[in-house]
C-alpha cells in the first residue's frame, strides 16, 4: 500500500467512533478527509478547510436520537458500524503527493469493505477517488453539480477540479456517467460538451429537475448498478449554499439532493460519495457547512444501511 498519513479528527463527523488505522477498520462505512488533491495557480486554496469546518457543523450530541431523514438512528441496528479516520495529511505544494495518498487511502478502506465517504476538498479530488476503484467496475458515476467538469485541462493542468469527469471517462472501470444539476456558464466550451455526448455521458439539467422532478435522472441509473455519487456544492442554489466559489440562482433545493441519494441507493448500491467545493470563508455562520454535513450523513446513513 502506497504511503499517506492520517491527522485524527476533532470533533469526529457527528461524534462517531474515530478509527487510527485505515488497515484494521471494522466498519461499513469510514469518512475520509481529503483537503487538497490539485489545485490551479488561479483560484488557490480555498476549500482545505471543508473537512473541519463540516465536522465541526456535525458535531451534535444528537446521535442516538431520531431521525427523518435516515427513519432511526446510525445507532440502530438496521445500521453496519461508521467510522471517522480523519483527514488525509495533504500539501499545497505536492499535487502527485496528494493524488496518491488520496487513491491509497480510499483503496484501503475498499480492501476493508468499506465504503469511502470523503469529505473534500476542491472537485480535483474525485480524480485520485475514483482511481482507486480500478478493478471494482462496472460503476456508475452520478455526478451532482453545476458543471460537466470535461475540460481536458485548463492552464496545462489536465488533474484539476473543472477535469473530474473527463479523466472518469477514461477509466475503463466507469461504465456510466450521470450528470445532474447543471446550469448558467461554466468552464466547458461547446466542444467540451460534445465530447462528454459522444462518450455517452447523459445531462438532466437543475431546470429538468425542477420541472420533471428528480425521478428523470434517477431513471437512468442501471438497476443494481454500484454507484458513485460526486456531490458538488455548487449543485445547490446559491440561495441556500453560498458557500462555493460560484454560487448561482436555479439550482438544486436540500430535498431534491437527498432524494437523489436515496433514489441511488434503492436502485442500484452507493459504493462511494464524496463532498467537495464547500469553501468555508464565505459561511458566515456555518449553516452551509450544516447544510453540506446534512447531505453527507444521509450518503453515511445509506452506505451503512444493512441489506442494502
Amino acid at each position: 500500500m502506497a504511503d499517506y498519513a492520517l491527522r485524527l479528527p476533532d470533533p469526529s463527523f457527528y461524534r462517531l467512533p474515530i478509527c487510527a488505522d485505515l488497515a484494521q477498520a471494522e466498519a461499513a462505512a469510514v469518512i475520509l478527509g481529503a483537503p487538497i488533491a490539485t489545485l490551479y495557480d488561479s483560484v488557490g486554496d480555498y476549500a482545505s478547510g471543508a473537512p473541519a469546518a463540516i465536522r465541526a457543523a456535525m458535531n451534535t450530541p444528537h446521535l442516538s436520537h431520531y431521525d427523518f431523514e435516515i427513519d432511526g438512528s446510525l445507532l440502530e441496528a438496521a445500521y453496519g458500524p461508521v467510522v471517522d479516520g480523519g483527514d488525509l495529511v495533504t500539501s499545497a505544494g505536492d499535487f502527485a503527493g496528494n493524488r496518491a495518498a488520496i487513491a491509497a487511502a480510499v483503496q484501503q478502506v475498499l480492501e476493508r469493505g468499506a465504503v469511502p465517504i470523503v469529505l473534500g476538498g476542491d472537485d480535483s479530488v474525485p480524480i485520485p477517488v475514483l482511481q482507486a476503484y480500478e478493478g471494482r467496475g462496472p460503476l456508475t458515476i452520478l455526478q451532482i453539480d453545476a458543471h460537466i467538469d470535461w475540460r481536458d485541462e485548463v492552464d496545462g493542468e489536465q488533474q484539476g477540479l473543472s477535469s473530474n469527469m473527463r479523466r472518469a471517462s477514461e477509466m475503463g472501470w466507469v461504465e456510466n456517467i450521470i450528470q445532474v444539476g447543471m446550469r448558467h456558464v461554466g468552464s466547458a466550451r461547446r466542444g467540451e460538451y460534445q465530447d462528454a455526448l459522444a462518450w455517452g455521458a447523459r445531462f438532466i439539467t437543475a431546470r429538468q429537475v425542477l420541472r420533471a422532478g428528480v425521478e428523470c435522472a434517477l431513471d437512468l441509473i442501471p438497476a443494481g448498478a454500484d454507484v458513485y455519487v460526486a456531490f458538488d456544492c455548487d449543485a445547490l442554489d446559491g440561495s441556500i449554499m453560498p458557500a462555493v466559489m460560484g454560487p448561482t440562482p436555479g439550482g438544486l433545493g436540500y430535498w431534491d439532493v437527498v432524494d437523489l441519494l436515496h433514489g441511488a441507493a434503492a436502485r442500484g448500491h452507493i459504493v462511494g460519495f464524496n463532498v467537495v467545493e464547500f469553501a468555508p470563508a464565505r459561511d458566515a455562520d456555518g449553516r452551509a457547512a450544516h447544510l453540506a454535513g446534512r447531505i453527507a450523513l444521509n450518503a453515511v446513513a445509506l452506505a451503512a444501511r444493512k441489506g442494502r
